[in-house]
């Protein structure tokens, strides 16, 4: 066939509703593909004619506020590879989380691509080549904003830890400017959700100094910034002219050169057919994999996708990753724009993960060591023992076994003949004579009066017993963590000023200790798209 030509499979939806959502009196909903009953994830679900909507959820989930099922309003659901699709929010139960599901659209592009003039044949590398050419041209040089609900947390085991929620307006003054350094952010309202579970320790900062918590060979930088600072630089189509991250470097010159290119099937979004381009990079530790969706009229990027691995590390199930390889996640970043009325295109969202790691401190330890010395009535010292406290009740068999312990006074070894216990208190009694108990008995003392530390005379050692729940003494264990940085546009601003008042947020502050709170007048039109508590799969 001498044209292009897009056959797409009848499209439907099937609408049913399931378990009732507690303490919420938000409209709920979850979007599935049909065929694989997977979760549609970051679903742009839109209110129509408002130009406000949030993005769906990891699981496909959102949440509608009460006020707009009041107005009778209607929901656009789109994204890419299957048709926009309009729902009635009246036709939604407001009671229970509300199925959707979705077909998939089939589109196929042909290699030649009509410019309307003739037809042309473009690598998978030309295409690429022009869209980093077309960048000033397709997205936005003049200042703007967007309006839109942050989010970072943790999962364990399926379910969200310390889930921090915020609405922010960020001030972008255009992509001819430095993002870091230009770029303003009010925030609306933030809060620390206390009705998901809170880890402390796996919300602390990244420790490269002690090493409790990493990315596990390699290195996420603050970059001088908070969370959300984080998050922004990993736009590598916004900072296309600085360092985003490994391997994509300064996007506009390496990601060129550091990666192989080819093209897949192309996709379909809001009835625009889109070059899907793959590429790769392969190094002897690392792989990396990307997806980029462009438009074949303006070689505008309308998503960008990359996971980088470690191959030295196998995942902690132990299972293939998604790309059929046995490399470890280090971080996963998927980046969406939109085209807007005026052509040009701006942030739908970002969605920025990676693994790390978790040494959690040992349950079972020896909390002090200590002299109990044993006077006679007139107060002379007559006795003493060493004393162990344990924070909690040793194996009994173990903890009296003087094989598990290796003491030394003043550097020289000190055997122990017996040991007892009583409850988390352990006493160990020398295996010396008498002479040489007189002797240790006031050099204890000199200390004492000297007021010389414990460790100054003795040394105990314990070797790995257990206590009675079976933790192992001083065992420090390993615990492999995802953290997310998410923020989805609600609202698009494309002609907009900085505000000559109020004030915006500390970015080398956290976000959610202590920041200024600037709410506008139309505040309640924004929300926060709060997961559920757990993330169905």
């Amino acid at each position: 066939m001498g044209r292009n030509c897009c056959f797409t499979r009848f499209f439907f939806f099937f609408l049913v509703t399931i378990y009732a959502q507690e303490g919420d009196d938000a409209t709920r909903g979850r979007i599935l593909d049909v065929e694989t009953q997977e979760p549609v994830v970051f679903a742009t679900i839109r209110i129509k004619g408002k130009a406000i909507g949030v993005i769906s959820n990891q699981d496909g989930g959102f949440r509608i506020p009460p006020r707009f099922r009041e107005m009778r309003d209607t929901l656009v659901i789109s994204s890419m590879g299957y048709q926009k699709k309009e729902i009635p929010i009246s036709g939604l139960s407001p009671e229970h989380i509300n199925i959707i599901r979705l077909a998939p659209g089939v589109l196929n592009l042909s290699e030649a691509i009509v410019t309307g003039r003739k037809k042309r044949k473009l690598s998978a590398k030309q295409i690429v080549r022009r869209a980093i050419a077309n960048l000033q041209k397709n997205y936005p040089q003049k200042p703007f904003s967007t309006i839109g609900y942050y989010r970072d947390y943790q999962l364990k085991d399926g379910n969200y830890v310390n889930l921090n929620e915020a609405v922010l307006e960020v001030f972008d003054q255009g992509f001819s400017r430095l993002d870091s350094t230009t770029t303003k952010v009010g925030i609306y309202e933030y809060k620390r959700n206390a009705d998901f579970e809170r880890d402390t320790l796996a919300d602390d900062p990244y420790d490269y100094e002690s090493l409790q918590k990493i990315v596990d060979n390699a290195y996420l930088s603050g970059y001088g910034g908070n969370e959300f600072s984080i998050l922004r630089v990993h736009d590598a189509i916004r900072n296309y002219n600085v360092n985003a991250y490994s391997f994509v470097n300064r996007f506009d010159i390496d990601l060129l050169k550091n990666h192989s290119f080819s093209k897949d099937n192309s996709t379909y979004l809001n009835g625009e057919a889109l070059y899907t381009v793959k590429f790769r990079r392969r190094s002897p530790n690392y792989s990396a994999f990307g997806t980029l969706y462009i438009s074949p009229g303006d070689f505008a990027i309308h998503k960008m996708e990359y996971t980088l691995y470690d191959d030295r590390k196998r995942s902690p199930d132990r299972k293939l990753n998604k790309h059929l390889g046995n490399g470890q996640l280090i971080f996963e970043v998927t980046t969406e724009y939109q085209r807007h009325a005026n052509r040009k295109m701006y942030l739908n969202y970002i969605s920025f993960n990676n693994s790390f790691i978790l040494w959690e401190p040992p349950k079972f330890r020896v909390d002090y060591s200590t002299i109990d010395l044993k006077r006679n009535p007139q107060g002379t010292l007559t006795d003493f023992r060493l004393e162990l406290v344990f924070n909690r009740i040793p194996n009994a068999d173990e903890v009296v076994d003087v094989k598990n312990y290796s003491v030394r006074y003043q550097g020289k070894p000190l055997k122990i003949k017996a040991a007892g216990h009583i409850d988390e208190k352990v006493f160990l009694l020398p295996d010396i004579t008498q002479e040489e108990r007189t002797t240790m008995m006031r050099e204890i003392i000199e200390a004492r009066e000297k007021e010389l530390d414990f460790k100054q005379l003795f040394s105990i050692e314990v070797k790995p017993i257990y206590d009675v729940e079976g933790n192992r003494l001083h065992e420090w264990k390993k615990r492999n963590y995802n953290q997310f940085r998410e923020y989805f546009v609600q609202q698009l601003k494309p002609k907009v000023d900085l505000p000559n008042e109020g004030e915006f947020m500390n970015r080398r502050r956290p976000i959610f200790e202590g920041q200024p709170i600037s709410r506008p007048e139309n505040f309640d039109d924004y929300w926060m798209n709060t997961p559920l508590k757990r993330l169905i799969q």
